[in-house]
């Protein structure tokens, strides 16, 4: 790369576009698994709402894993090391599998309180999360040797690869999920084996992509004392998201099951809009690292404004199809009329945070590509201190109900949003070399 023209827009299409696909697997699998499971009933779907909550929190050093590889190995592909960046690839997945069990000990530990915790009661409710948690907690480390082949893998910008894992894994669980949860009459524990069955079928596909590779796979513990350095502030950034989602997970569960079981819905339509959105960021994660580590920081600079205008474009297009599916939407989910009241109170929000946040998402991706890491930790703890805890306790405290909650998590969209376009424009993340310093 040599200036910003050498990076087409093909490239950046063909990237976001095996992004879109692989973000959409596990997310579409998701709402699967909650219209099968909400058609159970309220309890199952709000047990599913908080057990998914305590699932994702556990999961979350896994996440800062990925993007954490994605950039460093993206600064080595980009200054022409490419065993370099995949050797990133092969210590990651060895802490995925350490910290992976390590989690599944600490979860199997914590389940039982967490639980009662968001749900704020110890009946049905919290009964039923515990049970699927207990299960669906095994399939943990199989979860973060995706996440970290999915990181190297974009660093090296293979598109294809993630899409055949992540489809393969998540057929095979969607299929297996009404059929555990009816005809075989396991109920909501079903749902929990289909997920635990993905997972492992796609760490193990991860980790058979590495030994393709043909390079060392011991581990190296100098390598893997870096990645957790480089990850340390995106853990923290991704705590201050569990900490905000768990609070007002548990706001939502103490205003009752119907309550919860929307907001269990909303969540998950959020989470699948913003993990589309994000594909995006992940281009800009691969393109901007490379550039980066090619010397290149005027082709970095453009293609962080580019991404943020179809970023744009695609959250435009969201809010549209969001608004249009209202009333319809919702009835996909559940046929509890409350349940599909309660989900109307929080529609409005939902609509109009995906315009900003196909914005955010893409500069989110611009600066983690960049390792601006403690950027990021910053500005989301920030939001999170300011905006999206306070106002969901409020909503508690002062009665405003569900949509009260939503509208935390609008603060905090846009809080976030502010912090990002003025850290893009300054330049400060524009740091060249195959590593950040």
């Amino acid at each position: 790369m040599t200036d910003a023209q050498t990076i087409p827009t093909r490239r950046i299409v063909s990237l976001a576009a095996s992004a879109f696909v692989v973000l959409a697997a596990e997310p579409l699998f998701l709402l699967v698994d909650t219209a099968v499971v909400g058609h159970l009933g309220q309890i199952p779907l709000a047990g599913l709402g908080a057990a998914g909550t305590v699932m994702t929190l556990l999961a979350l050093i896994g996440t800062s894993l990925e993007y954490g590889t994605t950039g460093r190995a993206a600064r080595f592909f980009g200054a022409g090391r490419r065993n370099a960046a995949i050797n990133e690839g092969v210590q990651a997945s060895w802490l995925a599998l350490i910290i992976g069990m390590l989690a599944v000990v600490v979860g199997e530990l914590v389940a039982d309180p967490l639980t009662r915790l968001i749900v704020g009661t110890d009946g049905p409710v919290a009964a039923a999360a515990e049970s699927w948690l207990r299960i669906a907690i095994l399939g943990l480390p199989g979860v973060l040797l995706v996440l970290a082949g999915n990181g190297w893998l974009r660093g090296v910008q293979d598109t294809r690869t993630p899409v055949m894992i992540v489809v393969a894994a998540n057929v095979l669980s969607a299929i297996m999920s009404p059929i555990l949860v009816y005809p075989v009459g396991l109920g909501l524990e079903g749902s929990a084996i289909a997920n635990v069955a993905a997972q492992w079928v796609g760490g193990t596909l991860c980790v058979l992509a590495l030994r393709r590779q043909h390079v060392p796979s011991r581990p190296q513990w100098a390598v893997m004392r870096r990645q957790l350095v480089v990850s340390r502030d995106l853990v923290l950034r991704a705590a201050a998201f569990q900490a905000s989602y768990i609070t007002a997970a548990g706001v939502a569960g103490r205003m009752g099951a119907a309550q919860l079981a929307a907001h269990q819905i909303g969540m998950q339509l959020w989470n699948f809009t913003a993990l589309l959105l994000d594909s995006f960021a992940i281009a800009a994660q691969s393109l901007v690292g490379a550039s980066l580590g090619s010397g290149d920081a005027k082709a970095a600079r453009a293609t962080a404004w580019r991404v943020s205008r179809y970023g744009w474009v695609a959250g435009l297009v969201f809010a549209g199809l969001a608004a249009a599916g209202w009333y319809l939407i919702p009835l996909v989910f559940s046929s509890d009329p409350g349940v599909q009241h309660q989900a109307h109170l929080l529609w409005p929000w939902l609509v109009g945070m995906m315009p900003v946040g196909g914005v955010l998402f893409a500069l989110d991706g611009v600066l983690i590509g960049a390792g601006d890491n403690a950027f990021l930790r910053t500005v989301t703890l920030v939001s999170a201190v300011v905006g999206y805890i306070p106002l969901a306790l409020c909503a508690h405290f002062f009665d405003w109900g569900i949509g009260g909650v939503w509208a935390g998590l609008a603060a905090f969209i846009l809080l976030r949003f502010l912090g990002m376009a003025w850290r893009t424009s300054s330049g400060r993340w524009l740091i060249v070399g195959e590593t950040r310093g």
